[in-house]
């Protein structure tokens, strides 16, 4: 009995893709596929399953300890990567539901999104950048993630789709798929919003300081901003191949874009430590490509066995590294123990 349903839940979701989904919407059985074939699932079809498998997975579990803007904020309601990853992840599926599209693609590519990210936010991204020959951007080592480190080297197989959508978030990315131009549009909806919000909190900044022709246009609280963008998202994409917004929506939300950079992303309220996360990060990179066999065994023989680059995997280990073990290492590496006769 149990081989003759085998399959069968999974179809029938399937058949449902094709049958309620927009045509515009990227069906699960139409997938290109993964890099490595392997069974389908009898009850989940392929992006559910990445969705899962993303969800469960160290890398994504470890965001709850990398900064998102603050570094080591007090208080306890400050945005991490991984309250931002979430925050992702709800817009992006209401307008993935709003406009018919495939809710479990638009998910998993939302919640991987970031995976790769260093600690301590962009600069930590900026620090190993800068101090390695192979450069470093978060959106392909996120990719890097899912595609080769987790799971001790095996990484996790996702299909093409995920991970066309995780490398393609960034503004400037074009991702081939309208569940991924909905997920790089969330991404700037949800990280301009929450970190106005954070930044009041913070009192690095005041509702009021923002000036009134954005709030006019956008709303004057996150609550009516996140409302009017979300709206002119699905309304300006209904029916049309494509994810977009309308002109003057649009260049609202740039220009407050722009005036965050200018104002919170560059205060040194706010960006004081950043110069001091770097430097920690670029002398953990030192040490670790001085000396190798400090690394863990799994990073080691990807250098060793796969003819990975070594700055390449100094990189992996430290993007890896939550803020707090960062630190922890630098402190092991670089600062003296307290020493003792007893």
């Amino acid at each position: 009995m149990e081989g003759q349903r085998a399959g069968l839940i999974r179809q029938e979701m399937e058949r449902w893709e094709e049958a309620a989904l927009s045509p515009f919407a990227s069906l699960s059985s139409k997938s290109r596929g993964r890099e490595k074939e392997e069974p389908a699932c009898d009850i989940r079809p392929v992006y559910q399953r990445d969705r899962d498998r993303i969800l469960h997975c160290k890398s994504f579990r470890r965001l709850k300890h990398k900064t998102q803007v603050f570094l080591t904020p007090k208080g306890d309601h400050y945005r991490t990567r991984l309250t931002h990853t979430l925050e992702v992840a709800q817009i992006a599926r209401t307008v993935a539901r709003a406009l018919r599209l495939n809710e479990e693609l638009t998910e998993a590519i939302a919640l991987g999104h970031d995976l790769g990210h260093a600690p301590f936010g962009h600069a930590g991204e900026r620090a190993l950048a800068a101090v390695s020959a192979c450069g470093f951007a978060h959106n392909e080592q996120s990719v890097r993630v899912v595609e080769l480190l987790e799971k001790k080297g095996q990484g996790l197989n996702l299909t093409w789709e995920v991970r066309d959508g995780i490398r393609n978030h960034p503004t400037a990315g074009q991702p081939h798929t309208l569940e991924g131009k909905i997920v790089r549009l969330a991404d700037k909806i949800a990280y301009i919003n929450h970190d106005i919000d954070d930044a009041i909190r913070g009192g690095i900044l005041a509702e009021e300081e923002i000036p009134l022709e954005y709030r006019k246009k956008l709303g004057f609280t996150t609550r009516e901003r996140l409302n009017t963008l979300i709206h002119d998202v699905i309304y300006q994409s209904l029916g049309k191949p494509d994810i977009c917004m309308s002109g003057e929506i649009e260049k609202a939300m740039g220009e407050l874009r722009r005036f965050m950079f200018a104002n919170v992303y560059t205060n040194p309220r706010a960006k004081g430590q950043e110069a001091k996360a770097e430097n920690l990060l670029q002398a953990l990179f030192v040490r670790y490509w001085e000396q190798p066999e400090l690394l863990p065994e799994e990073y080691v023989r990807l250098m060793e066995e796969q003819g990975e680059a070594r700055d390449r995997v100094v990189c992996d280990y430290i993007a890896g590294m939550t803020d707090q073990y960062a630190t922890e290492k630098f402190q092991e590496l670089y600062v003296p123990n307290v020493w003792s006769v007893r």
